[in-house]
């Protein structure tokens, strides 16, 4: 730990320096929180917009959380039953989750969580038509680069396996970033000026 965080802790711990201020402090008597957007807000706009675009629609849960690699297996398995056996919608449909996930870091590549989901989507999709699996963080920066998030479908092994990119050895990378640019689907709408989370969407054409 630098010396410096560790004197700043030790003069806490010895009440040489105030304690943060308590919940009825008068420094708080003028403060008003208001919350004026949520996932779950985000989310419910979204599935309107799918429902008018002839989407028949599912919000399956705004509090999504795990590895996001795994996130992205689940959702195209998902994307698998809906188009082998309509369930539970049939074609067209939008499955809509919100929330955020975590990638835990094992390699020196880029990305960010929402580009591992479709990356983790990628070989579980291999060979569906017309399915499509699209993670986006809501602010447009999906953890240190400019893209939002990536989209995955039931060709993108194929035309990874083209230009010599194997799904798994970039999720051991955690380098999303490197193997969606290369097939151009990234996505990139750049800042939204809010963030509520992420949302993720399985289209099923």
């Amino acid at each position: 730990m630098p010396r410096a965080i560790r004197n700043r802790l030790e003069a806490g711990c010895r009440g040489e320096i105030a304690e943060n201020p308590i919940d009825d402090d008068p420094i708080f008597r003028r403060v008003q929180n208001l919350l004026v957007a949520s996932n779950a807000q985000a989310a419910e706009a979204a599935l309107r917009t799918a429902a008018e675009r002839g989407f028949g629609t599912l919000l399956l849960s705004t509090y999504i959380q795990g590895e996001a690699r795994v996130i992205g297996g689940v959702l195209a398995a998902i994307g698998r039953e809906i188009a082998v056996y309509g369930r539970p919608l049939m074609r067209p449909a939008c499955v809509i989750i919100g929330g955020e996930t975590t990638v835990t870091i094992r390699g020196a590549g880029r990305g960010g969580r929402n580009q591992e989901v479709a990356l983790g989507a990628v070989r579980e999709l291999a060979g569906i038509g017309d399915v499509f699996v699209v993670g986006l963080a809501t602010d447009g920066d999906d953890g240190p680069t400019d893209a939002a998030g990536a989209v995955a479908n039931g060709d993108s092994l194929a035309r990874g396996l083209r230009v010599g990119n194997v799904p798994e050895a970039f999720l051991m990378q955690n380098d999303a970033y490197h193997y969606f640019a290369q097939l151009d689907d990234l996505l990139l709408p750049g800042p939204s000026g809010t963030n509520v989370n992420d949302l993720y969407f399985l289209f099923v054409m």
